[in-house]
């Protein structure tokens, strides 16, 4: 596992009662942090790898690949970050992909409040860090500063019930869940380093059902689920 595939889901930073769990396991936690189990000669204390948190054995004995801290190896994690783990190792091994695609996804692309739509194609950079969209005009978005996401899906406008929000992906919960329908689009707001406000930018796929519409619902889907890792993943 290359370094270059930790940002994407390295960036949130620990939420403070990981923070405190982290510092106060140390070699003076007498008790495991989930059974509370003694520690003894004969039971030992092990570290997850992901949260910090002191467990034994049986609290703590699946090994799982851990990518965002670049763990080329499955490193012992304790049940709870165990599970985030997988969904994180099937998100570099399926969705990641997409999202990186060389070939990118194309979109109805609608800066602010114009009507004017321009076709651009859509991709993540190599190093993770950027959206980038290629048409007439070129522009690179850097995620971090990327405040807040809304992926639309299939039958229902913009405001019902059915619209994922994720308000600041370094921070708050998901204002809403919808259910399992098609994506068909995605609003976001960003910062502008030296520009004062936040720009707003839709992303609409292509009313045709061609291979260009399978791909953009696909980067959509792969996007969503991005999104939704980094606030799964931002307490652990």
């Amino acid at each position: 596992m290359e370094h270059k595939e930790a940002p994407w889901l390295g960036g949130a930073a620990p939420a403070p009662e990981r923070q405190r769990g982290r510092s106060s396991c140390g070699w003076q936690c007498p008790r495991c942090m989930q059974c509370d189990t003694k520690f003894d000669f004969l039971t030992r204390k092990h570290h997850c790898r992901r949260c910090g948190r002191c467990f034994c054995d049986k609290c703590c004995s699946q090994k799982v690949p851990l990518r965002r801290m670049c763990f080329v190896d499955p490193v012992r994690q304790c049940a709870e970050c165990a599970l985030v783990s997988h969904k994180e190792a099937e998100f570099y091994d399926k969705q990641l992909k997409v999202l990186l695609s060389e070939a990118g996804a194309t979109f109805l692309v609608t800066f602010g409040n114009s009507e004017k739509s321009e076709t651009m194609v859509c991709r993540l950079s190599n190093n993770q860090r950027y959206l980038l969209l290629d048409g007439d005009s070129h522009y690179e978005i850097e995620i971090a500063h990327i405040s807040t996401v809304q992926v639309l899906t299939e039958g229902f406008p913009p405001g019902e019930k059915d619209i994922h929000t994720y308000a600041s992906l370094l921070g708050s919960q998901p204002g809403s869940e919808g259910g399992n329908a098609r994506a068909t689009g995605m609003s976001l707001q960003y910062t502008t380093p030296g520009a004062d406000g936040v720009t707003q930018l839709k992303l609409t796929a292509g009313e045709d059902a061609n291979a260009s519409r399978r791909q953009s619902t696909a980067w959509l889907a792969a996007m969503h689920k991005a999104v939704k890792l980094l606030y799964e993943s931002r307490d652990q």
